[in-house]
């Protein structure tokens, strides 16, 4: 029993893409189960340098992983602060956050992210998604047109914005 509340209390460093180092107890870590693939391979491991998450994206991160494992939380609990937590985010944030959550492999907050993102995009224009997704329109305007005419029943409703 000793044994196990002293391997709870152990902590790995996390570096972030700019270089920000965070320690972060080993209990939460086992969330992110690409760095416990880390941890399993070598327990000689004590900083894992993260390339593609910023030090923003990996702060909130963990704030979430820390809520997700605390056992004094209820489910009641858990699922307000997920919905506050999304409240708070901007479209450009959750992009982000989702693709460190898919880096991490967080399945949680990868589906809690994809939800919210569904959210945000949802009755917006076919411009508006390409422009928060960064995809190049490669229809020819001719294309398009037709498409939009054949599919009017898809474009209805929509935000401009």
């Amino acid at each position: 029993m000793a044994e196990q509340k002293s391997q709870e209390t152990q902590s790995i460093t996390l570096k972030s893409s700019d270089g920000v180092l965070f320690d972060v107890e080993t209990n939460i870590v086992k969330e992110m189960k690409t760095i416990q693939s880390f941890m399993d391979e070598s327990e000689d491991i004590t900083t894992i340098p993260l390339a593609n998450v910023l030090s923003q994206h990996l702060a909130t991160i963990i704030e979430y992983c820390k809520k997700h494992v605390s056992e004094d939380e209820t489910k009641d609990a858990k699922d307000k602060f997920d919905v506050e937590f999304t409240k708070e985010l901007s479209g450009e944030d959750m992009k982000l956050l989702f693709l460190a959550a898919n880096y991490l492999n967080i399945r949680s907050l990868l589906d809690l992210l994809a939800g919210a993102l569904a959210d945000h995009i949802k009755n917006k224009s076919v411009e508006f998604v390409r422009e928060f997704f960064n995809v190049e329109n490669d229809y020819e305007p001719e294309e398009e047109a037709k498409l939009r005419e054949e599919n009017q029943w898809a474009f209805g409703n929509i935000d401009e914005k």
